[in-house]
């Protein structure tokens, strides 16, 4: 690695969020998801009337908007991870910023989905149990291979974004091996949200979906010709 690669020094760098932060923040999901479902249901009466419908679906409105949040987040987190070993770092936000913002957003994004999980075993309409919540594919109910998608792409993204917490104790080939699972993980999300998503019939997050996947894509190319052009170029020069 050059002087200028911002992962050069990775092995030193303390993790972005700490882990104690990152632990609060999930019981605090956790705890304001079940807190929603044990205090909704007495306020859903009146509820009801604002939200269309002879059924309140409030659990489920909740889910849309924290997986669109979590989608977004995701694919930040990809786009500066991307964006980290090569020049576009340099010009926005800067290689340890990106790096930085990598991580946060990675396990911000993380945080939300599993909220976008719990917070539909409120839901009365699906009536999901927690089992089909955790186990991939275990939604019969919905659409199981595109939900059994997302679910699996959170997974993988747990394992990328808690590897920050052990990268001294693993090797940059493992790390990097963690990290390729990331384009599945986004991949996944991707395809869980278009196919899965009860919003995905708006032009509004139908031109979300395109918008960030195309320049997800372009990104990513951009990384494999840079990755490609670099060696053919150091070997002419030897």
């Amino acid at each position: 690695m050059n002087s200028n690669d911002p992962l050069k020094n990775v092995d030193s760098l303390a993790p972005a969020m700490p882990l104690g932060v990152f632990l609060f923040l999930l019981l605090a999901t956790a705890a304001g998801a079940a807190a929603a479902i044990l205090v909704l249901p007495a306020w859903l009466p009146a509820l009801g009337a604002s939200l269309d419908g002879s059924a309140p679906h409030a659990f489920w409105y909740l889910s849309r908007a924290s997986a669109l949040v979590a989608y977004l987040l995701l694919w930040l987190s990809m786009c500066l991870g991307l964006l980290i070993t090569n020049k576009l770092a340099r010009l926005w936000p800067g290689g340890p910023a990106a790096f930085d913002l990598h991580q946060h957003t990675s396990l911000l994004g993380l945080i939300f989905a599993i909220f976008h999980g719990l917070i539909l075993l409120g839901d009365r309409y699906l009536n999901p149990t927690f089992g089909q919540i955790v186990i991939p594919f275990g939604m019969q109910a919905y659409r199981p291979f595109w939900v059994g998608l997302g679910q699996s792409g959170f997974f993988l993204m747990a394992v990328v974004a808690l590897s920050f917490y052990v990268r001294k104790q693993i090797t940059s080939r493992v790390w990097r091996l963690i990290h390729f699972a990331s384009f599945a993980a986004y991949v996944f999300a991707l395809l869980h949200g278009v196919f899965s998503g009860t919003d995905s019939a708006s032009l509004g997050v139908q031109f979300m979906y395109w918008g960030t996947g195309g320049v997800f894509l372009y990104l990513l190319v951009y990384r494999l010709l840079a990755t490609a052009i670099k060696p053919a170029s150091a070997r002419q020069a030897a």
